[in-house]
């Protein structure tokens, strides 16, 4: 019996729910898809979605973080007065430092894909018990290569 069930759909199947419980449009939104993937021929571009879907993640992300420059919501002004400010500036260092982390923990999730799994459990746990929003795995990834010493 135990070996007619798809695990993974099951995983899939309770982050979708975990989504839905937490009403993390995110969560629920990357399950859905990735059951409709998987439940039909779809299927068949999982090794592009692995290869690609990182690197576009992280475009869309970048996109939306710099609409507010592109778009004029954020003067130029402010921009230049961010090197001004002692907040700012901090603001600046850890943006490099949490950019470094990130950097770090996308190696890790490629070369080490043992660890991901941990990784993704703690994030949706973070998700949906405590409010957090799903970009956590490459920053956690990250901080455990300064745990576990891999560069």
């Amino acid at each position: 019996m135990l070996s007619q069930l798809d695990l993974n759909l099951m995983v899939l199947i309770v982050l979708l729910a975990c989504g839905i419980f937490s009403q993390n449009t995110a969560v629920t939104i990357a399950a859905a898809v990735l059951i409709v993937f998987r439940i039909t021929p779809l299927s068949e571009f999982f090794p592009l979605l692995q290869q690609h879907g990182l690197n576009l993640g992280i475009i869309i992300l970048t996109i939306g973080v710099l609409t507010p420059i592109a778009s004029g919501k954020l003067p130029g002004e402010a921009i230049l007065k961010s090197f001004l400010s002692w907040k700012s500036l901090l603001a600046i260092a850890i943006g490099v430092f949490v950019a470094w982390l990130g950097g770090r923990g996308v190696k890790l999730m490629t070369n080490q894909p043992d660890v991901v799994a941990g990784l993704l459990i703690g994030t949706v746990a973070g998700v949906a018990v405590l409010r957090g929003v799903p970009v956590g795995p490459l920053i956690a990834a990250g901080i455990l290569t300064l745990f576990i010493g891999y560069s």
